[in-house]
């Protein structure tokens, strides 16, 4: 797309855009009675429109029922065609889950909170041996990440100093290539016990190579886990096809389920028949027989034998809600807004020489978020942007993200952001 900076540009854009309905069905913030322009859904996703009917109908079957909405539907409920029983709530979420990260239903289940799956996937996942016990990740990763994987290497009796090898940006881009990471799973193959990354680097924006990192792992018989939390949702992931081993995410950011909303695991179909070893709760018991309280764990089939504890209702009530407003938009229609989105967002920024963007260039590397390195007067802009009605986030020591999501920015917004970093430069010189 060739971009113009004009208003008359960003509205003809809105005009056209398909997705330009879906900002209705979500809360837009507002101070002083004026609308926001909400860039950080790679945060925190805005509220939908949805939700609070989607909790008041549990907290119906929960004051007209009690205990029985484990097993029964409120009558109302069964007019209106909402809600289900709680015993198998978490399947209503199930297949719209395994399109957004391109598994089978069987592969995927909404439970817990992030940094608990990832502690629970390395227990099944992390096997280390007395010469297979490193774990590759990415320096600077999220800090749930880091704090997981030297948890699980302390737990096994090895230093984290030694057993976690950690893959170092490039200096002059801040970057790392898919081939810097290739490179490290071959020289190291022989005493990696897992490999551990984020799809999306939450600092960077950069998305890596998933597949062909996948396919580097599978050609060294080294399972590979993923952090999806900024890339569900954003990106385009098919981790059946590629042939990931486990991965895990949060819902509250670009699926907007609400804040510390429930998370979710995927388990490669290839593994469901293995006897992994894995931390076991009485909810990850095979469903026919949970109820005869016996002794030896006998997990549920596919990812939901990952299950500990009872799923909070209100939170997949949530989260059910927001996944239906991402399955009627269309992954691909978000996407293919997304990339024009950001693109003229930046497009924009790159007309001012004091901000770096930190984010590669290449749309196959980036999802929505911008990350802008403004090594002089940083924090300044960003407040600056704030007093201009601009949401997003600072990032020390000189990082500002923003993230346009298509469901709800538009373009005559980004085209404000443009407008709002031209009157802050023309002022600082």
């Amino acid at each position: 797309m060739t971009y113009k900076n004009t208003l008359a540009f960003a509205q003809q854009l809105d005009q056209a855009d398909t997705l330009a309905p879906f900002r209705d069905r979500f809360f837009i913030p507002k101070r002083d009675g004026r609308s926001l322009i909400y860039l950080c859904g790679n945060s925190l996703g805005l509220q939908p429109k949805a939700a609070r009917q989607a909790l008041n109908h549990e907290l119906d079957t929960w004051q007209n029922l009690g205990v029985d909405g484990w097993f029964e539907q409120a009558d109302e409920q069964q007019r209106e065609g909402a809600g289900r029983p709680w015993l198998n709530y978490h399947e209503s979420c199930k297949q719209a889950l395994a399109d957004i990260v391109g598994a089978t239903y069987d592969e995927v289940c909404p439970m817990n909170a992030l940094t608990v799956n990832i502690h629970l996937l390395l227990a099944s996942f992390y096997r280390p041996t007395a010469t297979k016990y490193k774990i590759l990740t990415i320096k600077g990763d999220f800090p749930s990440d880091q704090y997981a994987l030297e948890t699980h290497v302390k737990h096994r009796g090895f230093s984290p100093a030694d057993a976690i090898i950690e893959i170092a940006p490039q200096p002059d881009s801040g970057l790392i290539h898919t081939t810097d990471i290739q490179q490290a799973i071959a020289e190291h193959a022989d005493e990696l016990a897992v490999i551990w990354l984020s799809g999306l680097n939450y600092y960077t924006g950069q998305v890596y190579n998933m597949a062909a990192l996948a396919g580097t792992a599978q050609q060294h018989c080294i399972p590979i886990g993923l952090d999806l939390a900024h890339a569900i949702g954003n990106v385009p992931l098919r981790l059946h096809d590629w042939g990931v081993d486990f991965a895990t995410w949060c819902s509250y950011k670009y699926l907007n389920s609400g804040p510390g909303g429930i998370s979710g695991v995927f388990v490669h179909q290839k593994h469901h028949e293995q006897k992994l070893p894995r931390l076991a709760g009485w909810w990850g018991y095979r469903e026919a027989e949970r109820f005869q309280m016996t002794p030896g764990f006998v997990p549920a089939a596919g990812a939901d034998g990952w299950q500990i504890s009872t799923p909070p209702i209100p939170a997949l009530a949530l989260h059910r809600a927001a996944l239906a407003i991402t399955a009627k938009a269309g992954l691909p229609a978000m996407r293919q807004k997304s990339e024009h989105l950001t693109g003229f967002l930046a497009y924009l920024i790159a007309q001012h020489d004091a901000i770096q963007l930190l984010t590669p260039d290449d749309v196959n590397q980036r999802g929505c978020q911008l990350s802008l390195l403004v090594r002089q007067r940083g924090k300044a802009l960003f407040d600056h942007l704030i007093q201009d009605g601009i949401i997003g986030d600072w990032r020390e020591p000189n990082c500002i993200r923003l993230a346009p999501t298509p469901l709800y920015n538009t373009f005559e917004e980004v085209w404000h952001v443009g407008q709002s970093l031209r009157r802050f430069f023309s002022r600082v010189g």
